[in-house]
Order: structure tokens, then sequence, then C-alpha cells
């Protein structure tokens, strides 16, 4: 069976540290692979504030997760802190892929890498759009 790479970027826009709470372990005693989704959200949320957006508007558009792809480096345990850093990749005309490598902080152990597709989202119209100009501003300040 064919495994899933992930293409790692060399430079991070965002980076922002999680503790492992006991609700992320599962009953092999580490991570969950539910909670790994749950903390790039968590991430992501951060980091488009970052930016000044909200995941519900980014200059009036909202977000919608179109795919994930999650690759397990290592296992990970309630206590510890998780350093998630994130770039953006594969920009297209309606959105992009954001890249999330979650490393342990203190021994820089690689736990996950992983991507999740999103494109721009008009809630009111319930339609896709071209990714607001605002985000790639944003973006190109951080570089």
């Amino acid at each position: 069976m064919a495994r899933i790479k992930i293409e790692m970027p060399e430079q991070y826009f965002f980076s922002t540290d999680l503790d492992v709470r006991i609700s992320d372990i599962n009953y092999g005693n580490h991570v969950g692979n539910d909670a790994i989704l749950s903390i790039v959200h968590e991430s992501r949320c951060r980091f488009f504030n970052e930016l000044g957006f909200s995941e519900l508007d980014v200059d009036g558009f909202g977000i919608i997760m179109t795919d994930s792809a999650v690759v397990y480096k290592s296992e990970s345990h309630y206590g510890e802190t998780l350093t998630i850093n994130i770039s953006t990749q594969d920009h297209n005309k309606y959105g992009c892929d954001i890249i999330y490598q979650i490393v342990e902080k203190h021994t820089k152990r690689t736990v996950a890498e992983v991507k999740t597709g999103i494109v721009f989202f008009d809630y009111s119209q319930k339609k896709v759009v071209n990714i607001p100009q605002a985000f790639l501003d944003k973006l190109e300040e951080l570089q």
C-alpha cells in the first residue's frame, strides 16, 4: 500500500504551542488520531487570528476544509507540549494547502506532519470564491 508523503516547506509563517490534554489521549495511552485534527484546527484558528482574520471572516468570506492528510511520526503523551509550525503551499484560484509540522517542544521530536486543503467560501451565497487578496497580502508580509 502506498504511503502518504507530505512535502514539508523550508519556511513556516507561524508557530504556536499547545499542551497535550488528557482528553487528547486514546486507549493506547498516546494522542489519538482524532485529537491530531483537533490540535491542527486550534492551531489554524490561532494562525488566522494572528493574520487578523477568523475562519468565518477572511475579508468577508469563510473557509471550508476540503481534505486532510496526516503522517504520524511518533507518539505523544499527556503533559507534553507540542509546537505546531504552520505554512501554506499549493495556492490556486480558490484556496491552498495549510501545512503543519507538529514537534514535541522540549525534545524537538517530530510527532506528525499534516496537510489540510482549504477553499474560501461565501456562506451567504453558498459558493466557493477566489482567495481574498487580503489573505494573500498578509501571507506576503510574513515572508
